[in-house]
């Protein structure tokens, strides 16, 4: 599933590349995409199947601390480009004579900085801060990886402070972007149901669908996560959280690439 993963984004990276018909903002961030869930499929995977074929289950305190910045950074990156992709499907369905006025160049590479930068900078204050609190000898992440929550468990004082970080951040790297989609697609569907044609519809709901769909497995998983930071980690949580390491990064190039009409 790993090398399907790789071997998929980075195919979707290259024909984009390559194919100038593909040159287009929605492409653009397509490649982006791919780009992170490649990324973030490898931060986590290794490690995994090399613990399923060690007795002792152990990662080194720097590859740990690795490990939580990227993950960490490249979800968080994802959930802000997936917010970016909502706003260019709303401003090709509601204000398509525009289209190519609006999503220039210059906006499309600026808001695509703005989804790694803002992803990174939150990734690394999160890292830093969970970090220096003195962990218990007890050391044992209950976890599939150096997850956010698990780490910060591991904490033998008081993480109150910690829990209400990862809470504002969730919230603005989460949940905001969350509503701009969602906001996004209630004019998109406002739009859709207004047109008179048939086939007009049809290809306005085809623009759109694929990108919706990854949009409820992202978000979906990580409100349920990260919400609730109090809770201990479910077997339910693990298994989120496993599903977003490897089936998300894997199925994203096949429901974007299987029948994308635009």
């Amino acid at each position: 599933m790993y090398v399907v993963t790789v071997l998929g984004n980075v195919l979707i990276v290259l024909l984009i590349r390559l194919d100038s018909r593909l040159h287009t903002p929605m492409y653009f961030f397509l490649t982006h995409l791919s780009l992170v869930d490649v990324s973030y499929a490898t931060s986590i995977v290794p490690q995994l199947l090399a613990h399923f074929l060690a007795e002792h289950k152990v990662i080194p305190f720097l590859s740990c601390a690795a490990q939580l910045f990227f993950s960490l950074a490249l979800g968080g990156i994802e959930f802000v480009l997936l917010a970016v992709m909502a706003y260019d499907r709303y401003v090709a369905v509601c204000d398509p004579l525009r289209y190519s006025a609006i999503m220039h160049g210059g906006l499309c590479t600026r808001l695509a900085i703005s989804s790694w930068v803002s992803g990174s900078i939150n990734s690394l204050m999160q890292t830093a801060i969970t970090f220096q609190l003195p962990m218990c000898t007890h050391k044992s992440i209950d976890h599939i990886s150096c997850e956010l929550l698990a780490v910060v468990r591991l904490a033998c004082v008081d993480t109150s402070s910690n829990e209400v970080a990862i809470m504002v951040s969730s919230i603005v790297l989460l949940m905001t972007p969350f509503f701009l989609v969602l906001l996004s697609y209630i004019q998109i569907i406002s739009t859709i149901l207004k047109m008179q044609s048939a086939e007009g519809r049809r290809k306005a709901f085809h623009t759109c669908a694929f990108h919706l769909t990854v949009v409820v497995l992202c978000y979906g998983m990580a409100i349920f996560t990260y919400i609730q930071p109090h809770s201990s980690p479910s077997v339910l949580q693990k298994l989120i959280s496993l599903f977003c390491a490897i089936l998300t990064p894997m199925l994203n190039p096949m429901i974007y690439s299987l029948r994308n009409k635009r």
